[in-house]
């Protein structure tokens, strides 16, 4: 199924179910996936500088587009922490990228994740939803024999929903293994 396949089940399929379930008025108020964010904290890297470039490549390898560092706000001395040095990696993933990875996560790769029984459903008060992944290597473009320490990482999926309630519907019809089904 290429990622066209998942835009047009969306508007012939999703779209349509939601807008009846729903009661919208106009097609426009349909909520949709507007983008997906994957971000990687990687606190260890105020010690060795390697550990970013490692991990820039292992996201662009999972996105299939560039990931780019992340950098300290201010100074934290606890942390032997300074402004502006590089602590974690992330990428936004919109459009055809976006669907495509959407795609390998649900189908590929959390099927892969040991003693898997679903995700859980919170969400953050405005129908976003951010995933924590505890292993990189779920994902098949990671090879397993060049990973020298194990990284979790952030999915967020931004959608344009206003509650909740909309933005699970959304996502478990695009096929999100949610735990508990809320109201099915």
């Amino acid at each position: 199924m290429d990622t066209a396949q998942l835009k047009k089940v969306y508007k012939e399929t999703i779209a349509p179910a939601l807008q009846k379930q729903f009661n919208y008025s106009s097609a426009m108020q349909t909520p949709v996936l507007k983008k997906i964010v994957i971000n990687q904290g990687l606190g260890d890297a105020t010690q060795d500088k390697k550990i970013i470039d490692v991990a820039i490549n292992e996201i662009t390898a999972i996105t299939g587009q560039k990931a780019v560092a992340t950098y300290s706000k201010k100074d934290v001395a606890n942390f032997k922490l300074r402004k502006k040095m590089p602590i974690g990696v992330m990428v936004t993933l919109r459009r055809e990228r976006m669907y495509e990875f959407l795609e390998r996560l649900v189908r590929v790769a959390l099927p892969r994740i040991r003693d898997f029984k679903g995700i859980e459903s919170k969400f953050d008060g405005r129908g976003n939803y951010t995933l924590g992944i505890t292993e990189q290597i779920i994902f098949p473009e990671i090879n397993i024999d060049q990973v020298d320490r194990i990284q979790g990482m952030n999915i967020t999926f931004v959608t344009s929903a206003k509650t909740d309630e909309e933005g699970y519907a959304l996502l478990k019809a695009f096929g999100l293994p949610f735990k508990n089904a809320k109201n099915d």
